[in-house]
């Protein structure tokens, strides 16, 4: 059976967790590939990938780069993307469009726990994806280990494609388990062929064994085979891998030291051979492959130089400059490499470009040429929850115009990024995924939009009650200032209601003693004054009843009436014992279970009331920790929890009821509220 090497465009995604190496893995790439001459680096900043200057200042990818080029005359195009926890979003958007995925990561059992969010979203999402163990020049973990701790977190079987060669300090090269055939790493990346050194020969028959009894298991010619003790053919072999690859049933490991192109050019054989046509993925996602062009937006990127960019993925159909997609036309159409772009007259199926000034378009749109296509539930891009939140505003004043505009224009960009306006506390609101996700944006906002701005933690919206009753407590407001005059006489009774019953207005006015047509007005004066109580927080809870009053024929009138309601509220309110209420959110912490006991005691230390545990579902070896924890803890807890769980830990929340809040912390809260209303 020979294994035909898929052609066409195709594409594949760098993933894995910070500092694995990604961006230098596709320097080395490029480099193998001749698409560059020069190899950049981290520290000079001169690199394809990571070449906004939020990247640069911070050293790490903080967005999707692009990377589109000819090897052996086959167009791959790679999306290197961030492996901070923070920046989860711009990872699961890019594996959503390619054809593969490539796992990065170094062989480091402390830092297994990261990659499981992207092999669980490669897994659920069927996605091909092989893992490349980088930096082996560096291990300072048994590379068996590693690999067997990464399969305990993995959804797919992972199998050897190579064992590495070496000594407990260096790795000098690889056995090709398939073709049986040793190689030395060189200085230039050119791998040379070696005997298989004598003491590896046990390893590698078994190594060899497992991976062939690992393809069995979805081939059953190959398993009667193996029953038989007949040797496969190596080209069957290769053909019975490379299918069950396209179909994500398993993950091939590879081993490299990407710095050094150890292993670099290996993977680029690799991808050519087994990573799936367009046709192939179209078919895994759900879109068949007749009918209008389909293209879906991958990232945006708001450009001073282009304007707005829409990197977006050709999933069906051949788009040509200047098409009409969801009935809007295509100024333009580009190939990036890094920040640089080529313009192209067309892109086929399985290409990823860049359209210009799509402006209405938004990252995860599915757009096509003729009638509207729903999105597969394989291609549906979900924003994740955001965890972190600043207050900002434009430090000059006269920038506040532009404030709203720039602050879209960053959530266009990244989709887990949200802008809200809370109408409770009156400030904006950036919401993101951790604190450096949030200085990101910032900068951004900064160098792109010339837009610094001012920050500060958000303020929680405490509310007030009271728990006892006043009753008959009089407002009255006379004036006289020549002509008519101003007279509205009430009397108020107050009492408390259980929490989330809201402000209760009603009377028991008989008798005329004040006219109908007023009465509203008393309500709108005790709702005007309950936006600030006594402690100087909006009050709620608390049933207010109109039992009496007084009227005057001439000076009487709906706002000497709003106005007495309002006085009489001031003077019966501090009668009523008003205490405060600090709202409690529901939490949900997801960590891995080596973690539970120490993420219990920080909820506890935050005032946290603790619910239980138990194991995360769909996640092996993960807890997830409910709790009941006042907002105002809620802000950093972000930033302590990652800190504890090697950057990996995170939590849901949701807001459950108002709790009373007393002694010193009450005391301080209501201190500084006078204070800030001065």
């Amino acid at each position: 059976m020979a294994n035909k090497i898929p052609s066409g465009p195709r594409s594949i995604a760098l993933v894995g967790p910070y500092s694995s190496g990604k961006t230098s893995l596709l320097e080395n790439m490029l480099l193998a590939a001749g698409a560059i001459s020069r190899k950049g680096t981290v520290k000079e900043g001169n690199m394809v990938g990571d070449g906004s200057p939020e990247a640069q200042s911070r050293q790490m990818s903080v967005e999707i780069s692009a990377a589109t080029f000819d090897h052996m005359g086959e167009l791959l195009t790679v999306l290197d993307c961030p492996g901070s926890l923070e920046f989860l979003q711009e990872s699961c958007n890019a594996m959503i469009g390619v054809d593969a995925a490539v796992v990065v990561c170094e062989p480091d059992l402390d830092r297994v726990g990261a990659t499981m969010p992207l092999l669980r979203f490669l897994g659920e999402r069927k996605i091909p994806h092989m893992i490349f163990v980088n930096k082996l020049d560096r291990a300072s973990t048994s590379v068996a280990d590693f690999v067997s701790a990464l399969g305990g977190v993995s959804q797919q079987p992972l199998v050897l494609r190579q064992v590495p060669i070496g000594d407990d300090e260096s790795v000098t090269g690889y056995v090709d388990l398939l073709r049986e055939c040793a190689y030395r790493y060189t200085d230039d990346g050119e791998s040379e062929p070696i005997e298989i050194p004598a003491g590896m020969a046990d390893e590698v028959a078994r190594a060899r064994t497992d991976l062939l009894e690992a393809l069995a298991d979805f081939d059953d010619t190959l398993l009667e085979k193996l029953l038989e003790d007949e040797i496969p053919p190596v080209g069957e072999v290769f053909a019975n891998l490379h299918d069950a690859f396209q179909q994500g049933l398993f993950a091939p490991v590879l081993f490299g030291a990407a710095e050094r192109q150890s292993g670099v050019r290996r993977l680029l054989k690799a991808l050519r051979h087994d990573v799936p046509e367009a046709a192939a993925s179209a078919a895994r996602v759900g879109l068949d492959q007749g009918g209008d062009v389909v293209v879906q937006v991958l990232k945006t990127y708001h450009t001073a130089s282009s304007g707005k960019l829409s990197l977006a993925r050709v999933w069906r159909g051949t788009l040509k400059d200047g098409s009409t997609l969801k009935g809007r036309r295509v100024a333009s159409l580009s190939r990036m490499l890094g920040q640089a772009t080529t313009k192209v007259p067309e892109a086929a199926a399985g290409e990823i470009v860049a359209l210009g000034r799509m402006d209405a378009v938004q990252t995860g749109d599915l757009l096509s040429s003729g009638a509207e296509v729903a999105a597969p539930d394989a291609i549906k891009m979900e924003a994740i929850r955001p965890v972190y939140a600043l207050a900002v505003k434009a430090e000059n004043r006269a920038d506040e115009v532009k404030l709203s505009d720039a602050l879209h224009k960053l959530a266009d960009e990244d989709p887990s990024l949200i802008v809200e306006s809370n109408l409770e506390t009156h400030q904006m609101m950036l919401w993101g995924q951790g604190e450096i996700h949030l200085q990101v944006a910032l900068e951004r906002a900064r160098n792109k939009y010339n837009l610094p701005l001012h920050t500060e933690r958000p303020t929680v919206p405490y509310k007030e009650t009271v728990r006892k009753t006043a009753t008959r407590v009089q407002g009255r407001h006379k004036k006289q200032s020549g002509g008519h005059g101003q007279f509205g006489d009430v009397f108020l009774d107050i009492k408390p209601l259980p929490r989330g019953s809201g402000i209760q207005f009603s009377d028991k006015i008989s008798g005329g003693v004040v006219p109908k047509q007023y009465i509203p007005a008393v309500a709108h004066g005790v709702q005007d004054y309950c936006k600030r109580g006594p402690l100087g927080f909006p009050v709620v809870d608390v049933a207010v009843t109109l039992v009496f009053g007084s009227f005057h024929a001439v000076d009487s009138s709906e706002m000497a009436f709003q106005t007495a309601g309002r006085i009489a509220m001031g003077a019966a309110m501090p009668q009523c014992r008003p205490v405060l209420l600090e709202p409690i959110f529901h939490v949900d912490v997801h960590i891995p279970n080596e973690f539970t006991a120490h993420i219990q005691r920080l909820l506890s230390g935050r005032r946290g009331q603790i619910l239980g545990f138990e194991a995360r579902a769909g996640w092996h070896g993960w807890d997830t920790v409910s709790a009941q924890v006042p907002q105002s803890e809620l802000p950093d807890l972000i930033i302590e929890l990652r800190s504890l769980t090697r950057g990996v830990g995170t939590y849901d929340n949701r807001f459950d009821h108002l709790q009373e809040l007393s002694g010193k912390l009450a005391d301080d809260v209501v201190a500084a509220a006078a204070e800030a209303a001065q």
